[in-house]
Formats: structure tokens, C-alpha cells, sequence
């Protein structure tokens, strides 16, 4: 096993975390992979070449052990095999990747103080890393350290004058402040970048349905759907429908979302939307205990049903 091996295991990480929430560092230095949401993935992966390795130390050995842990879904175990790699070889070049992939596997297992140290200590090796930096900026926000969230994705700016992920991200923090100018700044300056970005139109649909213009919302989520559908933009347009009183769209839209992430408890509180506006009380009542049991309060549910 060589480092490719290493790269390759960045790349299963990056594969199997669900919504582009988290991404992996798959090179050395400042080669990085971005997947945006709503447009075709267009990925870049240059290999750095790595000469002379000694491919049975210990060291690669815990990283392939790590490997056959995220194939079988145990974060737990793929963790503790690649702290031993670490461990076992503190100054491998490599290490910036090991511990990216490590504060990733935390962040699945909701350890995510240990997650923010590791990606830290990742960027202490490899600053200009913008993928660290996305990662550690949208654990941030999970957090709610928005600040320091902002502070990430600004320098990601900097260092990346085509990044859009990043500006997207300051939008909808920006527009969750009441800055609507800032949000709007933010997704034109995406379609200047990319006049087809999929960010853009699903930036602007966020901006026109908290403005109540629920059908040019519906409109710029359908545009991003038709390319990428994803739950969490069926779930946007389909709380537009419902808010347009278009029912059966919103159903339509609320299953396909809930197959697609049926431990969404965002998708069960529009359901719960749905059936009290068909007058389907019970139902109604099973979907909102569904929500809480899956994590949202019920202040914030009945919130959401009396608006």
C-alpha cells in the first residue's frame, strides 16, 4: 500500500458523508475537493507524487485497518485506527489528511469539540487548506459558533476568489441575521463567478421565500432540483406549495423527500403542516411526535403551525 492509500481512503470519507455537509482534504497542501449543492459535482484530484515509501510500516498498515472500518459504517473503530496511525508516525506528511478524516469521523459520531481540535490542528499543518476550513466553518455553525463560522468562510474567500460554496454559506448566515442586502450581495456575486451555479438559485430561493414571494421561490428551488434534487430542497419548495395552498404538490414533494432522508424531522413537521391543513388531526399528531422524537422542540413546532 502506498499514498494513494491515504487518498484513497479521503475519497471513500468524502463519498459516503450524506449532503456535502462535511468534506475530506484528498491531497497534500492545498489541493481540494468541493462538491457544491445543486450543481454536477465538478471534481479535481491531483496525486502528489510520493517516492520511496515504505509501504508495510505501521503506519500505512493502521490507515488500510482504518479503511475496512468505513466500509462497514464504524466510525468508532475507523477513528481509533487512524489516531494509531497518527501516532505511530507524528511527522508523516500525510497527517494533515489523517486528521481531517478523523475530525470527520468525530463529527459523525457527534464529538464534535474533538472534531473542531482535530480540524484545527490539520489547518496548523496546511493553512491555506480551504476544504478544512469549509468543514470546520459549516461544524462551526452546527455549534452555533456563527462568528467563528464567518470568520472561516472569509478566509476562504481570500484565499479562493472563485469559491462559491463559501460565499453561499455567508448569504444564508447573512439573511439569518436580517442582512438581506449583505445575502443578496452574496448570491449575485456567485452568479458573476458562475452565472449557472446551482448556489445561486437556491440562495435566491431562500431570499424570495422568507420575503413571501413563495412562488418565484418555488421556481428557483425547481431550477436547482431538476439538476441535483436533494431533501432538503424538496422540503424548501414543498413548504412554498403548502404556503400556496398547493397540497398535493407539497405531498408529492414531502414523500420523495422522506425516502430520500426519512430521519429529517424538518420533513415531518411539513408533513404535520399538510395534514392540518387537510384537517387530518391524528395524522397530524403522529407527524409532530415524529419531529420531536427526531430532535425539534415542540416550541418550535407549534411556532411553525400557527404561522
Amino acid at each position: 500500500m502506498d499514498m494513494r492509500r491515504i487518498l484513497f481512503l479521503a475519497l471513500v470519507l468524502s463519498l459516503m458523508w450524506q449532503q456535502g455537509v462535511a468534506q475530506v482534504v484528498n491531497s497534500i497542501g492545498e489541493e481540494h475537493m468541493k462538491v457544491e449543492r445543486g450543481l454536477k459535482p465538478q471534481t479535481k484530484v491531483e496525486f502528489p507524487v510520493i517516492a520511496d515509501i515504505d509501504t508495510e510500516t505501521p503506519y500505512f498498515q493502521c490507515v488500510d485497518s482504518a479503511q475496512s472500518y468505513i466500509y462497514n459504517h464504524d466510525w468508532a473503530m475507523a477513528e481509533q485506527w487512524l489516531l494509531k496511525a497518527f501516532k505511530a508516525d507524528p511527522t508523516n506528511p500525510g497527517n494533515s489528511m489523517v486528521l481531517s478524516n478523523i475530525a470527520t469521523l468525530q463529527r459523525y459520531q457527534g464529538k464534535l469539540a474533538d472534531a473542531v481540535k482535530n480540524y484545527s490542528l490539520a489547518l496548523d499543518m496546511t493553512p491555506h487548506a480551504v476544504t478544512l476550513l469549509l468543514n470546520r466553518a459549516a461544524l462551526y455553525v452546527e455549534m452555533d459558533s456563527v462568528q467563528r463560522a464567518i470568520d472561516d468562510y472569509e478566509r476562504v474567500c481570500e484565499l479562493d476568489m472563485y469559491d462559491t460554496e463559501a460565499r453561499y454559506s455567508l448569504g444564508v448566515l447573512a439573511m439569518e441575521r436580517g442582512d438581506i442586502k449583505r445575502a443578496e450581495d452574496l448570491f449575485n456575486e456567485i452568479k458573476r463567478i458562475n452565472p449557472n451555479s446551482g448556489l445561486y438559485h437556491e440562495g435566491m430561493g431562500l431570499l424570495h421565500k422568507r420575503n413571501g414571494n413563495h412562488s418565484r421561490a418555488a421556481e428557483l428551488f425547481t431550477q436547482v432540483i431538476k439538476v441535483q434534487p436533494s431533501a432538503q430542497l424538496l422540503g424548501h419548495r414543498a413548504d412554498c406549495y403548502l404556503a400556496m395552498k398547493r397540497l398535493n404538490d407539497a405531498e408529492d414533494d414531502i414523500r420523495t423527500a422522506l425516502e430520500m432522508n426519512p430521519d429529517d424531522p424538518y420533513l415531518y413537521l411539513l408533513r404535520a403542516k399538510l395534514n392540518k391543513l387537510r384537517f387530518q388531526r391524528d395524522d397530524m399528531t403522529r407527524d409532530i411526535d415524529t419531529a420531536v422524537s427526531l430532535g425539534l422542540s415542540k416550541v418550535y413546532i407549534n411556532e411553525a403551525l400557527n404561522e
